[in-house]
């Protein structure tokens, strides 16, 4: 058939956590990993209110945290902060 072939590869399922270019190789031409963020996030989140519950604050876990500067740098916000300037400065974006 003349069809992508799509793998939806999700830890802790029956199919092994295989490589993209494993993936690739195998002919997949679409490859999904739905949960794996997810889950990283959610561990993480775990991590810190285990944290915050033992310790009585997040101090210990603050260098386990994105900084304010990583989140804009990824977002480009500063970016999208000075195209806003322009527009509300009358000179467009």
């Amino acid at each position: 058939m003349k069809v992508p072939l799509l793998a939806n590869i999700t830890e802790f399922g029956a199919t092994p956590l295989f490589s993209r270019d494993e993936l690739a190789s195998a002919g997949v031409a679409i490859q999904l990993f739905p949960l794996s963020a997810f889950r990283a996030a959610n561990k993480a989140a775990e991590n810190v209110y285990e944290a915050i519950r033992r310790d009585g604050h997040q101090r210990n876990v603050v260098d386990t945290m994105q900084t304010r500067e990583e989140l804009y740098d990824r977002i480009g916000y500063h970016a999208f902060e000075r195209s806003l300037d322009k527009v509300f400065a009358g000179k467009g974006a």
